[in-house]
């Protein structure tokens, strides 16, 4: 079997065309760092009868996600530049919805792709006890659900204790991603992120542009304009229109190519 490794700002899943057999647990043993290849998890592209190309999801800890903003980017440059289509505008159906690619190409190269995310949906601040401190934080929908928690510190940002309690948090009984946020000028944010199902991890794009909205929300960020958010693993462009859809934007790169035997 052969897969490609592709990170989104350091956001790294094993590509596969086609489809799986038991996607949960090859996920889980594939992704394991120390006796896999290594991975957030495994993508799946197969064609759709609806949109372009289908993509799941899966997770390091076998669990499906409905939508990945860093995975989509490398969907578009997998399919491209093997061969796949010629389209430099896709349609990628997921499970949180259809999603419309944008590739920006030098020759036969993806350099960057746009991915109109949709609408978000942002709900009001909210105050939560978790453990014995109260954190107060903006719910968002990107087709996937966020818990942005803005911050004046966010490099020492309690991902591991907060974040991970507030991802099982009772008002949330699904689980949420959850995202520390500073303001560092008014069309710059840092972020950082606790993914569901993941832990922290190098980059989250619906997280990035669940922050956005949630800033262009609470009036520290304006529409219609790009905001960058700088992550872990690099920086992303988010665009919030009026009708809060959301455009995003960044770079996708593949890592190698993997030949995997006695699965």
């Amino acid at each position: 079997m052969y897969f490609t490794k592709m990170h989104g700002l350091g956001n790294d899943y094993l590509y596969y065309f086609g489809e799986l057999e038991n996607p949960q647990e090859l996920s889980k043993k594939l992704s394991d760092r120390h006796f896999g290849i290594g991975s957030d998890g495994i993508i799946t592209i197969s064609p759709s009868k609806i949109a372009d190309f289908q993509m799941r999801i899966f997770n390091a800890d076998g669990s499906e996600a409905r939508m990945c903003g860093n995975g989509i980017r490398c969907v578009g440059k997998y399919v491209y530049e093997k061969g796949y289509t010629d389209k430099e505008v896709l349609k990628i159906e997921t499970l949180s919805g259809i999603r419309t690619l944008q590739l920006k190409t030098v020759g036969t190269k993806v350099k960057s792709v746009a991915v109109d995310m949709g609408q978000a949906v942002v709900e009001g601040p909210v105050s939560l006890m978790v453990g014995d401190q109260e954190i107060t934080c903006t719910p968002v929908s990107m087709g996937n659900p966020h818990a942005v928690v803005f911050t004046q510190d966010v490099e020492n940002a309690p991902l591991n204790t907060i974040g991970a309690m507030l991802e099982k948090h009772e008002f949330i009984p699904d689980g949420v991603n959850v995202e520390f946020v500073e303001q560092i000028e008014p069309k710059l944010l840092r972020m950082r992120v606790w993914e569901r199902d993941s832990g922290v991890t190098m980059a989250c794009g619906t997280g990035a542009c669940a922050s956005v909205a949630a800033a262009v929300q609470a009036g520290i960020c304006p529409l219609e304009e790009d905001i960058t958010v700088q992550l872990d693993g690099g920086k992303l462009h988010i665009k919030i229109h009026m009708d809060m859809t959301v455009m995003m934007t960044g770079t996708a790169d593949t890592i190698c190519e993997c030949e995997v035997k006695n699965i």
